[in-house]
C-alpha cells in the first residue's frame, strides 16, 4: 500500500475546527489504497481538548511524535495569564485590548514567523529526514495554519526531493486578520517570501474552497486543487432528535469580531418589535467562544434575555445542538478574503438537514455551495431588510427543499476517495 506522511500540528485530542479535516482524511484513506502515517507534536498548546475524537483515529496507524517548543508559557506570563488558554483567532473578553495584548501581538507577528512554532522546524526536519531514510513514504502533506508545517516539508522537499502536497485550511498572508499582527515593511515580505516558496515547491497545492484556489493560482503555486471540508455521515447516528419547541437561531464555533454583523442584530430586533409571537419564540444560541463585541451587539439590541450561551463542548454534542436547532447561523467574516470563507461547520450544518442562514456576501463560495444544494438562504450582510426577509421566512416555514444528492458531494468519505485520486496523480 502507498505511504502518505501527513505533518499536522493539529491532532486528537486537540479539539476546535483544526482538527477535523485530517482525521477525517486519515479515517478513510486505507480504504483508497493509501496508508497514512501522522507526524504531530508531542506537547501541543491546544485551544481545547475533545477526547471523543479519539475514536475515529484508525487502529494501528502509526503516530510520529515529537517535543515541541512554544513561546505560550512567556506569552501568558506577560499578559499575566499563567493558566489561561490562548484565545482563538483575535477573540477578547474586553472591549480593547490591552497596550500589553497590542504589543505581545506585534511581537507575535513580527518575531515569530510565520507563527509561535517555528521553533520545532529545524528538529522536525532533522527528524523526519532520518524517517524517510529508512521508511517509505511516497508523498508527504503538510497542512496548515499554523504555516510552520508547511515550512518543515519544504526543507523536506529541497534535501530529499519528496513528492509534496501542500494543503491549506486557511488562506496565510489573506488570512482575515492579517493586517492585525501590525507587522513592520520586513516581517510582511518575510511572510510573503516564505508563502511564495512554498507554493512554487510543492507539487500540489489544495485549498478549502474555490476563491481560495484562485487566490493560490495568483499568487503563483505550480498546481491547485479545491478539496473542500465535508461532513461525515458517521458522526450524525440515525436516532431522531426533537426539535427545539422556541425558534432558535443557533451560532456553532467562535464567535469573533469580523463575524459581528450590526444588521444582523438590528434585524432580530425590528422583528421582535413587529411581531409579538416571534418576540416570544426567539432563542440566540451561541454554542463556543464568544467575542466581547458580540456580547455588546446582544445587549445594545435589547436581545439579552434571547440569548442562550453554551461554551465549549465535546463534538458529539455539537452536533446534537445541530440537529434540535430551527436555523443554523453562519456569519461570514466581515473581512477583505469573504467571499473565499467557507467553515468547516458549514458542511456539518449541510448533513444536519436544518434550514442554513448564511449572513455575508451573496457572490461567494458559502452562496455557491447554497444555491447547488439548496439547503439555506443567504442575505448581504449590510442588507437589513434582506436579513430581516430571511429570517423571517424561515421563521414561518422551517424547512428547506434541500438537494440531499448535492449535499452527498460533500462526504468525508467521498473527499477521501478525491484526495487519494490527486495523490495518485502526483507520483507520475
Amino acid at each position: 500500500m502507498k505511504k502518505v506522511l501527513i505533518i499536522s500540528y493539529y491532532w486528537p485530542p486537540s479539539g476546535g475546527a483544526g482538527v477535523q479535516r485530517w482525521l477525517k482524511f486519515v479515517k478513510y484513506l486505507r480504504e483508497f489504497g493509501w496508508e497514512p502515517i501522522v507526524y504531530t507534536p508531542e506537547n501541543p498548546e491546544f485551544p481545547a481538548i475533545d477526547e471523543s475524537l479519539l475514536k475515529d483515529v484508525p487502529e494501528g496507524i502509526e503516530i510520529l511524535r515529537q517535543p515541541i517548543w512554544e513561546p505560550y508559557t512567556w506569552y501568558r506570563q506577560f499578559l499575566g495569564q499563567k493558566n489561561k488558554k490562548i484565545a482563538a483567532g483575535f477573540v477578547s473578553e474586553k472591549k480593547e485590548p490591552s497596550l500589553l495584548k497590542k504589543i505581545a501581538v506585534w511581537v507575535r507577528g513580527n518575531f515569530f514567523i510565520p507563527d509561535a512554532r517555528r521553533f520545532w522546524i529545524k528538529p522536525s526536519v532533522k527528524y523526519l529526514t532520518q524517517y524517510i531514510k529508512e521508511h517509505k513514504v511516497d508523498v508527504v502533506v503538510s497542512t496548515g495554519p499554523p504555516h510552520s508545517m508547511h515550512l518543515i516539508a519544504l526543507e523536506l522537499k529541497k534535501t530529499l526531493g519528496v513528492k509534496w502536497v501542500a494543503d491549506f485550511r486557511d488562506p496565510w498572508t489573506n488570512i482575515d486578520f492579517y493586517q492585525e499582527l501590525m507587522l513592520s515593511r520586513w516581517a510582511d515580505r518575510k511572510h510573503h517570501s516564505l508563502e511564495h516558496d512554498v507554493l512554487q515547491n510543492a507539487d500540489l497545492t489544495l485549498t478549502i474552497g474555490y476563491t481560495m484556489t484562485e487566490e493560490m493560482k495568483a499568487l503563483g503555486a505550480k498546481r491547485v486543487e479545491t478539496l473542500t471540508n465535508g461532513y461525515d455521515l458517521a458522526d450524525f447516528p440515525e436516532t431522531k432528535v426533537t426539535l427545539d419547541e422556541k425558534f432558535t437561531i443557533s451560532h456553532i464555533g467562535t464567535f469573533t469580531p469580523s463575524r459581528n454583523h450590526i444588521m444582523f442584530w438590528k434585524a432580530l430586533s425590528e422583528l421582535k418589535q413587529e411581531y409579538s409571537d416571534f418576540a416570544s419564540d426567539l432563542v440566540i444560541r451561541t454554542v463556543g467562544v464568544v467575542d466581547y463585541s458580540v456580547r455588546e451587539s446582544i445587549k445594545e439590541f435589547g436581545l439579552e434575555e434571547n440569548w442562550e450561551e453554551i461554551a465549549y463542548v465535546p463534538h458529539v454534542e455539537v452536533l446534537n445542538y445541530q440537529r434540535r436547532s430551527k436555523v443554523l447561523l453562519v456569519c461570514i467574516n466581515n473581512t477583505l478574503n469573504a467571499t473565499g470563507i467557507l467553515p468547516g461547520k458549514f458542511f456539518e450544518y449541510l448533513a444536519s438537514g436544518r434550514p442554513i442562514l448564511a449572513v455575508g456576501p451573496t457572490v461567494s463560495d458559502i452562496g455557491r455551495v447554497l444555491e447547488i444544494t439548496k439547503a439555506g438562504i443567504i442575505a448581504d450582510t449590510n442588507d437589513l431588510l434582506a436579513i430581516k426577509s430571511a429570517i423571517l421566512s424561515l421563521y414561518q416555514n422551517q424547512s428547506v427543499e434541500a438537494s440531499n444528492s448535492a449535499i452527498q458531494k460533500f462526504s468525508r468519505k467521498g473527499l477521501t476517495k478525491d484526495l487519494a485520486a490527486l495523490l495518485d496523480s502526483i507520483l507520475g
